[in-house]
């Protein structure tokens, strides 16, 4: 689909791009792919393992930009325009009550533009189950839409409903019929279901890191793709550039430069698309530039900033419109970098006497949030280990590496599949990797990173006293990892 070329060809130095990906290590960021393209080439493109080119990852609110994209189609079709009010789509979610007029008179474009009238009760946790009912039936519908940017998360999923009522078709299989059949990407891409089955089109795609720069390249070119044009310029150029204001924050950030029909707009005139954890996608149409990458930095507020930042200022400062003199010698070592890279795991002291004091202990613990009955640990000579814990589902065993990663499934049960929202019975675990280090002599922290249909991660603190042990966990996910969020007391028997 793409083809391959050296930083040098596509205008930059292989030693910017090194750069570019050591910033990100030294920051600390939780990476998992990175890719840059000029023009159709890609001239960078890393892969954090064990995380790969075909690797289908959770873009989160990268999504809700394909949603916009699926509206203008629709509204390119005649099946609705953006001065539709949103309401006359569902009056059969609306009980056949009078909405209240703020609700009542929001447009497709008020949703778009993410200008709505009020806010929505969480979804995940919520006794209705319909994301649209509730979306009408307990909207704050505090002001008018069409006056105020605010992130509405559910006006998107509003909207992601109503492609697959008027087009007939879940959200993917008309992207993919309209668009993609005809690019070549998303093969095996998928979006996850919500408790009503209708898709979780403000959250749930999950694609390869080349699809999403598919994406990106085709509204760049307006459309066109490989000569063919799939849809209408002027729906994109419209959805691709500042409509509203979006600072509501008054300091300079990465993602305050306006708002376009669920897309962001970016310095030097950009558009981009953003997803929770660090998902992005930017495109820079007059360098004719695209970044993307994916990763889980949930709970790292800054990272997006971090990453925005380090992508300006040592890559976008550094492009020139024409190919370079080759530089053989770093392009390679630029390669073998990449090739290098490892998921991110703790780093610190690997080993501690103390370990020695609670081989094979058994804590018991005092009533908690976690639901931890008791817990014990085994340490190995290959600076492997074992967390061994009861909760409410029974024994389990969690696997980490001391100063390193271990993969293995994380032992709870139940977590969603392909409902988000809703426990599975097929005995599917998630994919995890886990590491520890010793932050004092008698403190023990493990990481956990969930890389599975779903993204968290979260920090596990051990500190021992004697006899006495204290446990601090505290996550980051999305509607998981609810067991292991607080904070308990045990005591060696």
């Amino acid at each position: 689909m793409f083809k391959t070329v050296s930083p040098e060809e596509a205008g930059i130095s292989s030693r910017y791009v090194l750069q570019f990906l050591k910033a990100l290590e030294r920051r600390g960021l939780v990476m998992h792919s990175v890719l840059m393209m000029r023009g159709d080439d890609i001239f960078a493109e890393a892969y954090w393992k064990p995380f790969h080119r075909d690797f289908c990852h959770r873009m989160y609110s990268q999504t809700k930009s394909f949603v916009g994209i699926a509206v203008g189609l629709l509204i390119e079709d005649g099946k609705i325009s953006l001065s539709d009010c949103i309401a006359d789509h569902f009056p059969e979610k609306t009980d056949g009550r009078i909405l209240p007029p703020y609700l009542e008179e929001l447009t497709v474009r008020d949703l778009l533009t993410m200008e709505t009238a009020g806010e929505t009760p969480r979804w995940f946790t919520h006794a209705d189950p319909d994301r649209v009912h509730l979306y009408f039936a307990e909207n704050s519908a505090d002001h008018p839409g069409g006056m105020l940017w605010k992130y509405d998360s559910p006006g998107s999923q509003l909207l992601s409903v109503l492609v697959e009522k008027l087009s007939g078709m879940p959200l993917m299989e008309f992207l993919r019929e309209r668009l993609f059949s005809h690019m070549g990407s998303f093969r095996n891409a998928e979006i996850l279901k919500t408790k009503t089955e209708d898709s979780f089109g403000d959250s749930a795609l999950l694609c390869t890191t080349r699809d999403m720069a598919s994406f990106g390249r085709l509204l760049m070119n307006g459309g066109v793709w490989q000569g063919k044009r799939l849809m209408g310029e002027d729906f994109i150029r419209k959805a691709t550039s500042p409509k509203v204001y979006n600072d509501r924050i008054g300091f300079a950030s990465a993602f305050t430069q306006g708002y376009g029909y669920l897309i962001w707009g970016t310095r030097e005139g950009g558009f981009a698309f953003n997803g929770m954890g660090c998902q992005l996608t930017v495109c820079l149409p007059e360098k004719n530039f695209l970044f993307t990458c994916t990763a889980d930095n949930q709970g790292f507020d800054s990272a997006k900033n971090l990453i925005e930042s380090a992508l300006f200022e040592i890559i976008v400062d550094h492009l020139h419109p024409h190919p370079l003199k080759a530089n053989p010698k770093a392009a390679l070592s630029c390669r073998r970098f990449a090739a290098s890279l490892q998921l991110m795991h703790l780093r610190g002291k690997s080993f501690s006497e103390e370990q020695n004091r609670i081989q094979g202990k058994t804590f018991v613990c005092r009533e908690n949030p976690m639901g931890i009955r008791r817990f014990s640990f085994v340490f190995r000579e290959d600076q492997t280990g074992e967390f061994h814990y009861e909760n409410a589902q029974g024994e389990k065993c969690l696997l980490f590496g001391m100063g390193k990663n271990v993969f293995s499934k994380f032992p709870q049960d139940g977590y969603p599949t392909l409902h988000a929202g809703l426990p599975n019975t097929e005995g599917y675990r998630y994919d995890c990797a886990v590491s520890g280090i010793w932050g004092e002599e008698s403190k023990l922290l493990l990481k956990l990173q969930i890389i599975d249909r779903y993204l968290g991660n979260a920090l596990f603190t051990f500190s021992f006293r004697g006899n006495t042990a204290v446990i601090a966990m505290e996550k980051k996910a999305e509607d998981f990892l609810k067991e292991y969020h607080g904070t308990a007391v045990a005591e060696m028997l």
